[in-house]
C-alpha cells in the first residue's frame, strides 16, 4: 500500500534521525576540543579559540544534536499515536532543510565570533528569523497532524512534545528581540538587569522545555514501546506535565543569585526550582516503574539500557538543579565547575542517552530492519558512554567543590588565602579527567555511527501503511 493517503511519511524521520547521529559526532568532538584547550592552552588558535568554539559546541549539542533528535521523535510519534499521516506537504521538508541550514549558518557565524553573546541564543538576527520560520512550520506540522487524528485520545507523549514546541517559541521570540544595526550586528531589545532576567528566564527554560519537556516526550514513547509494558500510571503522567510545565518557567532566576536582580526575584527562583522537584521525580519514577515485572528485560537489552539509565540521569539532574538553586549552596557553586557538572548529568547522562536509545530504536524500523547491525556494538556504546559520563561528571563536581572552597577561603586578616590562578592550576588534573570522559562519550558515538551505516546498508525502505485506529495507545 503507497500513496499519501496512506502511508506515514517516515523519510523526513529517516533524515533528522541519521543527522541526530551525525551531529552528535559534531557537536561532541567541538566539546573535545574546548576540553582539551583548558588541558593545554596552546591549542587555543587563532581565531578556534575557547571564546569562539564554546558557543559553537552549545548550539551544536543543544540545537543540531539534540534539536535533530527531537523532530525525528516527534515526527515518528505524532503519527504513531494519532494513526495520521504528517499534515503540511511542502513544511515538512522544510523544517528539514531549514534547521540543516540554521546549524550550517551557526557554525559559520559563531567561529567568527558574530554573536549576541546571550547564553544559548547567540545567534544574529537574520538567523533567528530564519529559526522562527522554522518553528512555526514545525508547530503547523505537529498541531495540523494532531487535528487530522483518527482517534479522539491525545496520548501523552505529544502534550510534552507540543508544550515543548510552543514554549519554546514564546522563549525564542522575546529573549531574541533586538534592534538590528547591520546584517551581523544587533542590540538586545532589554538593558541590564532586565537584560539578565529574560535572558535567564529563556535560559532556564530552554533547558525546561527543549531539554526537559520535548525528551520527557520521548521518555514516555519510547520506555513503554522498548519495554513491551505500559506506562506505569497514566494519571501521574498527565499530574507530571501540568506540574512541570508549570512549574519551570519561574526557575529563572536562580541563574542570578547574588547579582543585581533584587531579592525577592532571586528567592521566588529559589522556592520554584525546589517545588520543580517534586514534578520531575514524578516523571522519572513513572518512567522507571514502567519496567516492573520486565526487570529481566534489562539483563540484554542495551536500548533499554540506554533509556532507563538516561532516567536515572535525569532524577539525579533534577534533585541537584534544586539543590544548586538554594541560596546557601549557590554561594559555593557558582561560577565553578561544579555547575559544568551539573550541565552536563542533563546533557550526557538524560538528554544523549535518553536520544541515543530512540534513535536506536527508530533505525531499523526506518530502514527495513528487524534490528541495528550489531547488538554487541549497542552494548560496547552504552557502557563507554556511561564510563564517560561518570568521569565527567565525578571530576567536575571535585573540581567544582574545591574551587568554591578555594575561593572563599580567608586568612586570620582577612585576606584570600589562595589566589585565584592557585585554584586554576589545583584544577588542571579533573580538566584532564573531564577531558577523557570526553572522548570516551565521543567514541560511543563513532560507533553508533558506524552501527547506523551498516543497518542502512541494503536496508529496504517501504512507506508503511497507517494503523487503523485500535483500542490501546500507539
Amino acid at each position: 500500500m503507497s500513496g499519501t493517503k496512506t502511508t506515514y511519511n517516515d523519510k523526513v524521520v529517516r533524515q533528522f534521525a541519521v543527522m541526530t547521529v551525525i551531529w552528535g559526532i559534531v557537536g561532541m568532538l567541538v566539546g573535545v576540543i574546548i576540553a582539551a584547550q583548558l588541558v593545554w592552552p596552546e591549542l587555543n588558535i587563532g581565531w578556534l579559540h575557547f571564546g569562539r568554539l564554546r558557543a559553537l559546541h552549545t548550539n551544536a549539542v543543544i540545537f543540531a544534536f539534540g534539536g535533530s533528535a527531537l523532530f525525528a521523535t516527534s515526527y515518528w510519534v505524532v503519527q504513531r499515536t494519532n494513526h495520521t499521516r504528517l499534515w503540511g506537504g511542502p513544511l515538512v521538508p522544510f523544517t528539514f532543510w531549514g534547521w540543516q541550514v540554521v546549524i550550517v549558518l551557526a557554525a559559520i557565524t559563531l567561529p567568527l565570533g558574530i554573536t549576541q553573546a546571550k547564553e544559548y541564543a547567540e545567534l544574529e538576527w537574520p538567523i533567528d528569523i530564519l529559526i522562527t520560520l522554522v518553528w512555526v512550520s514545525y508547530a503547523v506540522v505537529f498541531f495540523g497532524t494532531i487535528a487530522k487524528r483518527t482517534v479522539s485520545h491525545i496520548y501523552v507523549a505529544n502534550w510534552f512534545f507540543g508544550a515543548f514546541i510552543i514554549a519554546v517559541a514564546l522563549l525564542h521570540l522575546v529573549n531574541s528581540a533586538a534592534v538590528p544595526i547591520t546584517l551581523t550586528k544587533s542590540y538586545s531589545a532589554y538593558s541590564g538587569v532586565q537584560d539578565a532576567m529574560i535572558q535567564w528566564w529563556y535560559g532556564h527554560n530552554a533547558v525546561g522545555f527543549f531539554l526537559t519537556a520535548g525528551f520527557l516526550g520521548m521518555m514516555y514513547y519510547f520506555v513503554p514501546k522498548q519495554a513491551g509494558r505500559p506506562v506505569y500510571s497514566y494519571r501521574l503522567s498527565v499530574v507530571h506535565f501540568w506540574a512541570l510545565i508549570f512549574t519551570y518557567m519561574w526557575a529563572g532566576p536562580h541563574h542570578l543569585h547574588y547579582t543585581a536582580l533584587p531579592d525577592w526575584t532571586q528567592s521566588v527562583g529559589m522556592v520554584f526550582s525546589l517545588i520543580l522537584l517534586a514534578p520531575s521525580w514524578g516523571g522519572m519514577i513513572n518512567g522507571i516503574m514502567t519496567l516492573s515485572g520486565a526487570w529481566h528485560k534489562l539483563r540484554d537489552d542495551p536500548i533499554l539500557k540506554f533509556l532507563i539509565t538516561s532516567l536515572s540521569f535525569y532524577g539525579m539532574s533534577t534533585f541537584e538543579g534544586p539543590m544548586m538553586a538554594i541560596k546557601t549552596v549557590n554561594a559555593l557553586s557558582h561560577y565553578t565547575d561544579w555547575t559544568v557538572g551539573h550541565v552536563h548529568s542533563g546533557a550526557l547522562g538524560w538528554v544523549a542517552m535518553v536520544s541515543i536509545g530512540s534513535i536506536y530504536y527508530l533505525l531499523p524500523k526506518l530502514f527495513g530492519k528487524t534490528e541495528m547491525y550489531s547488538t554487541k556494538l549497542v552494548t560496547t556504546h552504552f557502557w563507554i558512554a556511561t564510563i564517560g559520563t561518570v568521569l565527567y561528571i565525578a571530576s567536575m563536581w571535585i573540581a567544582g567543590v574545591m574551587q568554591g572552597l578555594m575561593w572563599r577561603a580567608v586568612n586570620a586578616d582577612g585576606t584570600l588565602a589562595y589566589s585565584f590562578v592557585e585554584s586554576v592550576k589545583g584544577s588542571y588534573p579533573f580538566w584532564a579527567i573531564r577531558w577523557l570522559g570526553g572522548v570516551l562519550f565521543l567514541s560511543g558515538m563513532l560507533i553508533m555511527a558506524y552501527n547506523m551505516f551498516k543497518t542502512m546498508a541494503g536496508g529496504k525502505i517501504e512507506d508503511v501503511p497507517v494503523n487503523l485506529p485500535v483500542a490501546h495507545h500507539a
